[in-house]
């Protein structure tokens, strides 16, 4: 036999209150005593009740949701990010939709496109590596569904973002390795659509000539973000007549697979040629040669704050205005 859900007024009636009073306690209204919101609390612990959501989204415009969309779960760093949002979300009571769009434009909007949809009350967003435009976000923003970036951004978009500061850590990665006496160093760097690689160049070639080292093009690769680009792309580095000794790193994702290479052409591992990378991913800690130094970027604060200004824009339809939070990297040496 089906068991029946228990009702609000059900609850009302056990603890001789009104349906009002109830409703109010659920929500922690001050107005209800903290003696009665804790009955509350234990009775619907103890009934089972579930808050028909149908009806909370009628009277609030609310479902409570929220999508985030990003390249790739897998990867540690967005694992830490949504980590970082879900524990701020969850406190208000939200739940957590999570989408890849595995750096392809096209799966990017049809998720943004599916998710409203769905009626999720606000997007957060870290774009693809194909993604060049903002046009796809101001679809949402007409539905009334804020969106926020992080990490991969479009500046010039009108949303709110958070992200790191990428000039910097590349700037100290170079520096680092010139303060070791290595002078000739690639850059294996994302694809161009993204701000990220903009930024990091930026770092690396204002290091370079701070420290008055000819910039050599042949050392500067743009990667696709795929292994297979990051193979082809360290070779070309390790036929050149004069070898880098060191190179920096989009991420570690992207270093590990080039040290394999490497590797497998019998270069020795921080000896011969020597690696620093962005991200500071804790499995790296399990590697026998990790990178010497990596950039910490810290996801899971950047998640928190995305998802901080999301929850605001959500409570506060029309009144937010937009953010720009840069959160500072830092170089941490092995």
């Amino acid at each position: 036999m089906a068991h029946n859900t228990p009702t609000m007024k059900e609850i009302a009636k056990r603890l001789g209150v009104s349906v009002t009073t109830v409703s109010r306690a659920l929500q922690n209204h001050p107005r209800i005593g903290l003696r009665t919101r804790e009955q509350v609390h234990e009775l619907v612990q103890e009934m089972g009740y579930v808050p028909n959501s149908t009806a909370i989204y009628l009277k609030k415009r609310c479902t409570f949701n929220i999508g985030v969309v990003l390249p790739f779960l897998t990867e540690q760093f967005f694992s830490l990010a949504i980590s970082g949002i879900e524990d701020t979300t969850t406190k208000q009571g939200y739940s957590v939709l999570v989408v890849q769009s595995r750096n392809n434009f096209e799966r990017e909007k049809a998720a943004i496109t599916s998710l409203i949809k769905h009626g999720v009350d606000g997007i957060i967003v870290s774009v693809a590596s194909e993604t060049q435009t903002y046009l796809h976000l101001d679809e949402a923003q007409k539905h009334g569904v804020p969106v926020v970036l992080f990490d991969r951004v479009i500046k010039r978009a009108p949303n709110s973002c958070v992200y790191s500061d990428i000039v910097v850590g590349a700037y100290e990665a170079i520096a680092f390795l010139i303060s070791r006496g290595l002078r000739r160093i690639a850059l294996l760097n994302g694809p161009n659509t993204l701000q990220a690689t903009e930024e990091r160049l930026r770092g690396y070639v204002k290091a370079l000539q701070e420290y008055e080292i000819p910039v050599n093009i042949h050392y500067i690769k743009s990667l696709n973000l795929t292994k297979e680009d990051t193979i082809r792309k360290t070779n070309e580095l390790l036929n050149l007549s004069e070898l880098p000794q060191a190179i920096l790193a989009f991420h570690d994702y992207i270093a590990l697979d080039s040290m394999q290479v490497c590797k497998e052409r019998g270069f020795r591992i921080n000896k011969d040629i020597f690696f620093v990378s962005f991200s500071n991913l804790s499995f790296c800690s399990y590697l026998d040669n990790p990178p010497i130094a990596s950039i910490e970027q810290f996801p899971y604060e950047m998640g928190e704050k995305a998802a901080q200004i999301l929850m605001n824009d959500i409570t506060n339809p029309g009144s937010s205005i937009r953010q720009e939070v840069v959160i500072k990297s830092k170089l941490i040496q092995r």
